[in-house]
């Protein structure tokens, strides 16, 4: 045989009685007597192989050897399968190859698992075998899709008149929020470069530079804590405009992920996208980044502090504190143990109790004898609940209530399946703070230190800078965050009281930023930008529920790659060229 002339997967009942070469990985083998039959698959899908002794007596010879894995070439003729053996499950269910000639390419030792979607896999061993793992079709069709959003977001930004810029990796350590990853310099003993947390400055110095439409698909690395939706290193699409406001950033964001979920899913999400404050989604579903494909809004009932003899509550709202409850939709029928086992479930997640009601015939809760029938009917009104429904209901300080409603709203509509899977909600979110405090009570930055603050409260930002909000906005899909961004500042003077605010001295903001406020003092734009996460948004459209099953080489919780086990130690001569000693403790 010369080369493979077509690919498995693209074979159908158009091509019978044509000849044509394969070649692939086997999948599967059957060995049916007289006939074995074998399915072969490339990136393209799979063919069944069909190795028949009247054909050819030593290709079929071949065939009894043959094993999954293996890697083959093969040549012979395409008919159309008897209808009782068409499989409407594959594209080319309907015809196979009758093999007349087969070349062995490789071998392959017996695989650590099969490449079937079905099998039940350890992560551990899928993430240690991943050049396996990625043979299976589900994880070929994350990483088509993969390619397929990025080649839509390249498609869309180049017909808006964006421009690709590559920036360093090899950078500066900043303070932005996450712990760096070190680099040692050798040329320059005892300092350090740091690998980016995103290209943020120097996206910056871009629009300064005049560019005003940068775009960049491009790896970003953190030293934190990971989870589902997080990976040390992970990609971010980066957007930055010079002379907009953030109406442009959100028409611009909003065609093109219209764009993006048409070419990639065939959908076609509706525009504009709606908004609500920061202070609204903590409000309405504590969270700011709230999955609003379903209802159980968190509603206030601060007046049960006020009316009826719980005392509780009434310390509570006497002391400055509310009342908030949810509504799960009935009938539901929750036994007095999983009730004390949702309460447990909130109070561990931060809630300082948790109060209960079901709407029954007769209202049952341990709260019914302190309140009389109305109070108990406004209750009703004002949590929507319905007979049938059971109102969960937290006091305390606003944002812990806040927070836990908000907690408690996703588990149970989970746990009783309301959130419609197969919807894409977008919200964005304003009008954040643009300080929050630490647990020393020091101002840091909600979003980062560059970060524009809305300007009608630039004057109180010394005087009462915990009341001052920003110009930052982020972008939720189906409760996921899958992009952030601000209008930056763009002035010195500004950026240099910014950085006094956060604590930091005229002598460190010189030292870690002196690059960027000599830039700004240079004619530098207004400007603003964003930056998506590819990976969580390639997540939502494949269906996952973690990033890992869309990267390619992803790291396990505890950032190692089990593949190639990094990290791993160096050589001792290789510390010593970078002027390193490793100290035990």
């Amino acid at each position: 045989m010369t080369k493979r002339n077509c690919f498995c997967g693209r074979l159908n009942r158009k091509d019978a009685g044509s000849k044509v070469i394969v070649a692939g990985w086997i999948k599967k083998r059957r060995d049916h007597g007289n006939l074995i039959f074998v399915d072969l698959g490339d990136r393209s899908g799979v063919v069944q192989l069909a190795f028949d002794p009247r054909v050819a007596k030593d290709t079929h010879s071949i065939a009894h050897s043959l094993r999954e894995g293996w890697v083959i070439m093969a040549g012979g003729k395409v008919l159309l399968r008897p209808a009782d053996s068409v499989n409407p499950k594959i594209s080319t269910g309907e015809i196979e190859i009758q093999v007349e000639k087969v070349d062995v390419l490789n071998s392959s030792l017996p695989l650590p698992f099969s490449t079937d979607d079905e099998v039940e896999l350890n992560e551990e061993v899928r993430l240690k075998y991943r050049y396996i793992d990625l043979r299976r079709p589900v994880m070929q069709r994350n990483m088509q899709l993969r390619y397929e959003v990025t080649k839509a977001v390249r498609e869309f930004l180049d017909r808006q008149g964006f421009i690709e810029i590559e920036t360093p990796f090899l950078t500066k350590s900043t303070p932005e929020g996450a712990r760096d990853y070190l680099v040692p310099s050798r040329l320059n003993p005892g300092e350090f470069y740091a690998l980016p947390q995103s290209p943020q400055l120097f996206k910056q110095i871009i629009m300064i530079a005049g560019f005003e439409r940068y775009f960049q698909i491009v790896k970003c690395f953190r030293d934190e804590d990971l989870r589902a939706d997080r990976q040390p290193e992970h990609t971010q699409i980066d957007i930055e405009l010079s002379f907009i406001d953030e109406q442009d950033i959100f028409k611009l964001i909003e065609g093109m992920l219209k764009h993006v979920f048409e070419k990639t899913k065939g959908i076609t999400i509706p525009t504009p996208f709606f908004s609500l404050s920061y202070e609204e989604a903590m409000e309405r579903y504590g969270s700011d980044k709230p999955d609003t494909r379903f209802d159980m809004e968190l509603k206030e009932l601060s007046f049960l502090g006020k009316e009826g003899s719980f005392s509780s509550f009434q310390e509570i709202v006497k002391n400055g504190g509310c009342v908030k409850g949810i509504t799960l939709p009935g009938p539901v029928n929750l036994s007095r143990r999983e009730l004390d086992e949702l309460k447990l479930w909130a109070t561990n997640r931060g809630a300082p109790d948790l109060a209960w009601v079901i709407f029954a015939e007769k209202v049952k809760s341990p709260l019914a004898k302190f309140y009389d029938s109305s109070t108990l009917d406004k209750m009703a009104q004002a949590s929507g609940a319905k007979k049938g429904d059971v109102l969960f209901m937290v006091a305390g300080s606003k944002d812990t209530v806040c927070k836990a409603l908000g907690q408690l709203r996703i588990f149970l509509a989970r746990k009783f399946n309301f959130i419609p899977e197969e919807k894409f909600n977008f919200v964005w979110i304003v009008d954040f703070p643009l300080f929050e405090r630490n647990e020393t009570g020091r101002l840091i930055s909600v979003h980062h230190p560059f970060t524009s603050p809305c300007e009608e409260n630039i004057p109180i930002l010394e005087t009462n800078p915990d009341e001052v909000t920003s110009r930052a906005y982020d972008i939720v899909l189906n409760g996921q965050e899958i992009g952030g961004g601000s209008i930056r500042i763009h002035k010195k003077e500004l950026q240099e009281k910014i950085f006094k605010l956060l604590g930091m001295d005229e002598v460190r903001a010189r030292e870690k930023f002196g690059f960027l406020l000599d830039a700004l003092s240079l004619g530098a734009p207004p400007h603003g930008g964003i930056a998506m996460g590819l990976d969580r948004l390639v997540m939502i459209l494949a269906g996952e529920k973690s990033i890992r099953e869309v990267i390619p080489f992803p790291k396990t919780q505890k950032a190692v790659c089990l593949m190639t086990q990094a990290p791993s130690p160096v050589e001792e001569e290789q510390l010593r060229e970078l002027h390193i000693e490793i100290r035990e403790d």
